[in-house]
């Protein structure tokens, strides 16, 4: 099979395509002749961060769906053929407040996505929702579980809140957004272009402004009348201290992730005085997955594509990921 596999780190240019064996499944596990893979996040840093080096080499990619080609024994919740879609989040364990410590992400270290076929345990297989193409199908898993998980079982998200999302036009924003007003909230963002702003507010962004304004936090309060109930921050550094601010008393701010940092100041005085929670989230249990994969299937939310390539091109889709190209799901198509 053909596969891109990371050998080094690098820039885009790393990823190239190598023939390789097609993987046999173990006791328990399925293998998926891959349609589509879609880009996330987390395949930049497996190929630039220092801490990925002693692991490599692996095929990254977390999101996928495809068909099934083979099951090994023990397997009763797929059969050869079904179309089906991973929920990338391997090994979560029992534990519905953090996972166990074999924990692990799909595609890296374990071989993930990228791909002709994969092999990945068959608790993490579900069935395609017949009105999405392949390609819809794996743009939604990894975004999708960690902006459920964010807003549904950590904000405690409530009808009638007001919800800030920094970093519009990434995948995980455009779920939040859709997750957010599903949950009968209201919700503002930021962003570098107003052309993201706009295409988000046909998700249902209430407003927002462009964080290249040094007055952005300013024109966020004045449209939500005062600040905002719950903050879901995935850029870090550049943001995490005006979002708290943001916050009203009683307000909550979850983070998962750190686009531009991982380091901010924090006066402590105002979590404590104003009541404030700071809560932290990445990816999500089986459980939430199947809940979230029911509001997929009867169409309440929708994957966003951004645009499509060919697994052979996926330097190039890194390149538009890295650059903030895009507004929504990047997506490798698979022969």
């Amino acid at each position: 099979m053909q596969a891109v596999v990371l050998r080094q780190l690098g820039g885009p240019e790393v990823l190239q395509l190598e023939e390789m064996s097609v993987p046999a499944p173990g006791v328990g596990d399925v293998v998926i002749a891959l349609r589509a893979a879609a880009l996330n996040r987390r395949d930049i840093q497996v190929r630039t961060r220092e801490e990925w080096a002693d692991k490599m080499p692996f095929v990254p990619g977390s999101d996928g769906a495809g068909v099934v080609a083979a099951v090994g024994a023990g397997v009763r919740n797929v059969r050869e053929g079904d179309a089906v879609v991973i929920c990338p989040s391997l090994w979560w364990g029992d534990n519905a407040e953090c996972p166990s410590e074999r924990f692990e992400i799909l595609g890296g270290p374990s071989n993930g996505t990228y791909a002709q076929y994969v092999c990945v345990p068959a608790e993490n297989v579900f069935a395609k929702p017949v009105h999405l193409s392949f390609a819809e199908a794996a743009a939604f898993p990894l975004a999708g579980l960690t902006a459920w998980r964010a807003l549904i079982t950590k904000a405690q998200i409530k009808p009638g809140e007001r919800v800030l999302i920094p970093g519009i036009g990434s995948g995980v924003a455009t779920f939040l957004v859709q997750i957010a007003k599903l949950a009968g909230a209201r919700v503002w963002g930021t962003s570098g272009s107003a052309h993201k702003l706009e295409r988000a507010s046909g998700l249902g962004l209430s407003g927002g402004a462009l964080y290249t304004d040094p007055d952005w936090p300013e024109r966020i309060r004045e449209q939500t009348g005062g600040g905002v109930d719950v903050v879901v921050d995935s850029v870090g550094t550049a943001a995490f201290d005006q979002c708290l601010d943001l916050l009203v008393p009683g307000g909550r701010l979850v983070t998962l992730g750190v686009t531009t940092g991982a380091t901010t100041s924090l006066d402590i005085r105002k979590i404590y005085r104003r009541q404030l929670s700071i809560r932290g989230t990445m990816m999500g249990s089986l459980k939430e997955f199947r809940d979230l994969l029911a509001v997929v299937t009867i169409g309440a939310i929708k994957p966003v594509i951004d645009s499509t390539f060919s697994l052979a091109s996926a330097a190039e889709a890194h390149h538009r990921m890295e650059h903030y190209e895009h507004f929504g799901k990047i997506v490798l198509e698979i022969p």
